[in-house]
Formats: structure tokens, C-alpha cells, sequence
């Protein structure tokens, strides 16, 4: 067993390894794939491979319940059965959330602008097709969602954190409209999503992203409960209800997600 003092420094350098590891695959494999999806699903592929070595890396330890996910190795489709993309939401707890969307979860992240600047991992998240999104300028959250709605359809899926930041605990923060609207613009499936962690040393809130890194890293393990819910489709109403809708649902998910923690 690693000793503590010595367990953050060799993961984050495995990190920094596994990082560059992934980038050289991908890039080659990617290189030789014909344009459009066949280059999307190297994508998918070799983004679910990077986040089950994150997983194994960092000690996370995940139950995962609902279509797709529940079996070893499984992940959930980019595409609908149109060929469609799909929009995921999800509550956000901690920085690990994006490791397990990446091994469970085919689909590209928004996240807050500023990662596309950061050492090591915004590089790859830029590689990726990472969508970046200043959560200050209605500019920027304007182009985010003509975004959305050209990725999904052109058969690319998006992971969106509609809360709009971390928050700790189970209750599941009001929801923002952006991709609600991508939503009812493209007629793409919601596939709400619920996660809850063991503890409450995975929570990234009000602490500067060093200190929750440092802590992190450095437990010897973190478990994770994660639920993937039915698909929902808008039925005719307004943002508003629709946005209503999903954030129900994604709370009853993540109640099922601390249940999974609790009782298997």
C-alpha cells in the first residue's frame, strides 16, 4: 500500500504521464480516421480509455446503475437511434466528476473557460473538443449553445453541468436554460444523470482548485455512485418546465446514487 505523504506527488505524476500517454494514441489513431463520426468515435474511444486509467490512477471506485453503464467496461452512446447527438446533464460535485464522465459517458464537456489555459490537462481538454464557456459573457454562453446545437447534430453528444459551478451535499442546485434550449431547438434526448460520493472530502467548495487538487489525490480512495437515467425528450413546453423537468429528475438520480453508496 502507498504511504500517504507519498501518494499525491506519484499520482499527479502518473497523471502528467497518463495525460501525454493518451494524447500520443489518440492523436496517432485519430490522424489515420476519415473525417466526421468515424473521427468522433476514435474520439469517444480513446477519451472512455483515459478516464478508466484516471479512475484506476486516483482510487475511484465506481457503482454505476442504468442502460449502458451497469455493465463492466460499458459506456453510453454518443447517438440516438437517429443518429442524433445526445445533450447529458448532470449535478457537479468535485473535479472527479469529469474523470468518471469520461470512462461512463460519451460526449464532449462544457466547462468554465479558464481549464482551456491550464498545464497538462487543458491541453487535452482542448484536443478533445472540450466546449469552453465564460459563465460571465452572455456572448460567450450565446456561441456555447450555437455550439451545442451544431455538435449534437452533427451526431456529437455533450456532458453539460447545469448548476453552473461545484456545490457540496445531495440537493441538487436551481438549473440554467442554455441547454434547454439547445434542447428544443434539435429535438436531441436529455439524459439526466446522478452522482453522489462517499463522504465529503471530494467536494470542490469555496477553496482555491490547489487545495481541493492536494486533498483529493491524496485519499487513498474515493467511492462513487453514479445513476444514468431514461432519455426525455421535450414535450411542447416552454424552457422553463422542461429545465423543471430534468432537475427532478437528476435529484431523484442522485438520491438513487447515495443509495447505491449506502446499500449496494
Amino acid at each position: 500500500m502507498i504511504a500517504d505523504p507519498v501518494r499525491m506527488p506519484l499520482r499527479l505524476s502518473g497523471f502528467v504521464g497518463l495525460t501525454f500517454g493518451f494524447l500520443a494514441g489518440f492523436e496517432s489513431e485519430r490522424t489515420l480516421a476519415p473525417e466526421g463520426r468515424a473521427r468522433d468515435d476514435v474520439t469517444y474511444k480513446w477519451m472512455h480509455l483515459y478516464g478508466i486509467g484516471l479512475l484506476g490512477l486516483f482510487g475511484i471506485d465506481v457503482t454505476a446503475r442504468g442502460a449502458h453503464v451497469s455493465v463492466p467496461g460499458g459506456r453510453y452512446p454518443a447517438r440516438d437511434a437517429e443518429g442524433r447527438g445526445r445533450l447529458f446533464v448532470m449535478n457537479h460535485r468535485s473535479m472527479f466528476d469529469i474523470f468518471v464522465n469520461l470512462a461512463f459517458l460519451e460526449a464532449n464537456i462544457v466547462s468554465r473557460a479558464d481549464l482551456a489555459r491550464w498545464p497538462v490537462i487543458g491541453l487535452a481538454a482542448r484536443r478533445v473538443g472540450t466546449l469552453f464557456v465564460d459563465r460571465g459573457s452572455k456572448r460567450s454562453g450565446a456561441a456555447v449553445i450555437n455550439t451545442m446545437c451544431d455538435a449534437v447534430e452533427g451526431g456529437r453528444a455533450v456532458m453539460v453541468y447545469p448548476e453552473g459551478t461545484t456545490f457540496a451535499g445531495d440537493e441538487v442546485r436551481p438549473f440554467r436554460p442554455g441547454v434547454f434550449l439547445a434542447a428544443q431547438r434539435t429535438g436531441a434526448e436529455i439524459v439526466p444523470v446522478g452522482i453522489a460520493y462517499a463522504g465529503t472530502s471530494a467536494s470542490y467548495v469555496e477553496e482555491p482548485f490547489v487545495s481541493h487538487l492536494l486533498r483529493v489525490t491524496s485519499a487513498r480512495q474515493t467511492r462513487v455512485g453514479l445513476v444514468v437515467g431514461e432519455p426525455l425528450r421535450s414535450e411542447g413546453e416552454d424552457v422553463d418546465a422542461l429545465r423543471e423537468r430534468a432537475h427532478a429528475r437528476v435529484q431523484a438520480l442522485v438520491h438513487e446514487a447515495r443509495a447505491l453508496l449506502e446499500h449496494g
